[in-house]
């Protein structure tokens, strides 16, 4: 028997090594499969990172043209229901009121009554001393007689002189110098006694009276001060102020907007502070008839009678005048007005864009402003518009904020 090597068992055990043709094919398909799917990898990641850098360069883009225009904020003007009453500020002034001034110079001798004293018309308020005064009239006084004196001789010879020319016991010159005596010395008795009358005429005014009937409001001087007189150079201290605040003036500044329907004759009533809850009724007397070219209203004056003194002289009341014929307006935010050579515009908002709109303001209430016309009430109106905004210019309305309700947190 014959017996194999171990090479040849090896050989027969595994048996001939044969490539098939077709195991080439299968191994170079897989090749290329795999080859297009990498490629297709790389591929869908290119895409992948491009569309993201596109989006991103869009959203960019979208962003930056949404923050180029500018956002802002909106009101809406509050509609108010046609009123026939306007409110506005007045001064309360008395009917009449007088500083009483010094007419002659001294010093203050003696006074009579305080503020807050009544006095009636005529009765003594003061008594200046006047000692220079005093020392010149009797001075004048003393000339006076003097002048008088010489009246008397001078009459006397021109008497005695015109009989004597009749006889011819004296001449035509001395009788005629004996007129000219007479006459020169009537002439200086004359200024002499008006001389003696101005200084009694200042020697009266050491006694200080009420003009009117009224209270006194003001005493500015003392006992010892010294006075000078009103007609004099320098400063003018008034002794006292006299008001009448039986009846009351207020005066007020009625808007151009309003001035064809304030007329004399309608009725007013005032309101104060001191006096919650009353009002004082007037009435409109008169107005100025002209526009103040500076403020743009119309001065008025209204008249209320105050028989129990309880409305006191100087002080600040609200006047509702009842004006006939006013109209619906509009209330808006005072930092919605555009003050521009144009006018007063306010900016408003249509369709994304702004539309200056002219408007015509009634009366101020601090923080809001009353609109006459130019608005229908309808509008979106911007807040705190920026100086640069312009008309048809492209905005964005900022979203409201969420206000808190009552239930919001326990």
């Amino acid at each position: 028997m014959s017996t194999i090597s171990g090479t040849e068992a090896q050989v027969v055990a595994n048996g001939p090594q044969i490539q098939s043709p077709l195991n080439g094919k299968h191994h170079a398909r897989r090749g290329w499969l795999a080859a297009a799917i990498v490629s297709l990898a790389v591929a869908g990641i290119l895409v992948t990172g491009i569309l993201r850098r596109v989006r991103a360069g869009a959203t960019v883009s979208a962003e930056t043209a949404a923050m180029a225009v500018p956002l802002v904020n909106v009101v809406s003007p509050q509609p108010t229901a046609p009123s026939h009453e306007l409110v506005l500020p007045g001064n309360v002034e008395p009917y009449m009121t007088a500083p009483i001034y010094a007419r002659t110079n001294g010093y203050l001798k003696k006074w009579y009554i305080d503020i807050g004293g009544h006095v009636k018309n005529g009765q003594l308020l003061a008594e200046i001393d006047t000692p220079e005064v005093d020392q010149q009239l009797q001075q004048s006084r003393s000339n006076l007689a003097t002048a008088e004196a010489n009246l008397k001789l001078a009459e006397i010879t021109n008497i005695r002189y015109q009989g004597l020319l009749k006889t011819n016991a004296v001449s035509q010159q001395d009788a005629d110098n004996a007129a000219g005596t007479f006459n020169a010395n009537q002439t200086t008795v004359q200024a002499m006694q008006a001389n003696v009358k101005q200084l009694e005429t200042l020697q009266s005014f050491e006694r200080v009276y009420a003009p009117f009937d009224g209270i006194v409001t003001a005493r500015n001087v003392d006992v010892g001060d010294l006075i000078n007189s009103g007609s004099a150079p320098g400063t003018k201290t008034d002794l006292f102020h006299v008001a009448q605040p039986g009846k009351l003036r207020v005066y007020v500044y009625v808007p151009e907007e309003y001035s064809q329907a304030a007329v004399a004759g309608l009725t007013a009533e005032l309101t104060l502070a001191e006096f919650p809850g009353r009002r004082f009724p007037g009435k409109l007397v008169r107005t100025a008839n002209a526009i103040n070219n500076a403020t743009r209203t119309l001065q008025a004056e209204v008249d209320v009678d105050n028989p129990t003194g309880k409305l006191l002289s100087g002080s600040y009341a609200e006047v509702h005048l009842k004006l006939p014929g006013l109209a619906s307006t509009h209330l808006l935010p005072v930092d919605t007005l555009l003050f521009r050579s144009e006018g007063l515009q306010v900016a408003v908002v249509k369709d994304s864009k702004v539309v200056l709109t002219q408007v015509t303001p009634g009366h101020d209430f601090g923080d809001q402003i009353e609109i006459l016309s130019g608005l229908n009430g309808d509008e979106s109106v911007i807040q705190n518009p920026p100086d640069s905004v312009l008309d048809g210019q492209q905005v964005q309305i900022a979203k409201a904020a969420p206000s808190s309700g009552a239930g919001g947190g326990q």
